[in-house]
């Protein structure tokens, strides 16, 4: 038996009201925080990174195949990991059916991790996913922008990791970057998003967001549920998914 409140359709139609009143301020509040981000100002990228990919070597100018924008997921393969983290496997999931979309908006989309590209292509087959996926191995691009982190740096407990200090340790975590190639050929960094930031990816859990259970996610475990798409268990409904940890810790 329920025990969540009910009512009848007109008082469900005034409640109903009174959260789309909220709905529209934070969509218009989404706005204004997108033409804040639109604002930002640039910052020229003048290291020569070169990566290796399906296509052979590229530098971060190539990457953008034509057009001027570049959206980067900074997916979490690191070199000997035989598996992908499965947060970012599942930001991964949403891309295939955006990318013509994005290219017809003026925007190339790319996943850059360290490992080297055989293991990237290795996992990428078993996914099925068809993005393009380059390997940024022996290069400080990962570290550059915020999402690797050396020995060193997590021996000291605390990571310099979503703009502050970051009680999480660890070699890697996940990020999204947005780069700019102008007619001249030059190339600036203009955003990027870590943490719960790298929620942009995960429309699942926009349409999770609609449901009476919502996330349903217990507090400090967020995204235990998550697993790679094809280590689903087709047969168990989803109450009795064991919660285990993931490698992409969302936090605020």
């Amino acid at each position: 038996m329920t025990t969540h409140v009910t009512a009848t359709r007109e008082k469900w139609l005034e409640a109903r009201l009174d959260l789309l009143a909220a709905e529209k301020d934070l969509m218009r509040r989404s706005d204004d925080v997108a033409r804040l981000r639109q604002r930002l100002p640039w910052v020229p990228v003048d290291k020569a990174y070169v990566f290796d990919g399906p296509d052979g070597r590229q530098t971060l100018a190539d990457l953008f195949d034509g057009r001027h924008q570049l959206l980067v997921q900074h997916f979490m393969l690191k070199p000997g990991a035989e598996v992908g983290c499965k947060g970012c496997s599942y930001m991964a999931d949403h891309v295939d059916g955006m990318t013509v979309h994005l290219a017809h908006r003026d925007v190339t989309f790319v996943a850059i991790s360290r490992a080297p590209l055989n293991e990237i292509e290795r996992f990428r087959r078993r996914m099925g996913w068809q993005f393009r996926w380059v390997s940024s191995y022996g290069t400080d691009f990962n570290y550059d922008f915020g999402v690797s982190f050396t020995p060193e740096e997590v021996a000291k407990g605390r990571i310099n990791y979503n703009y502050g200090t970051w009680r999480h340790t660890g070699e890697e975590w996940p990020g999204v970057s947005a780069f700019y190639k102008d007619d001249a050929g030059d190339v600036f960094h203009t955003y990027s998003t870590y943490g719960r930031g790298v929620e942009v990816m995960m429309g699942t859990y926009r349409m999770l967001d609609l449901v009476p259970k919502g996330r349903d996610e217990q507090v400090g475990h967020n995204m235990a549920w998550v697993r790679h798409h094809d280590r689903y268990n087709p047969e168990a409904p989803a109450k009795t998914l064991t919660a285990v940890g993931s490698c992409c810790k969302a936090s605020v």
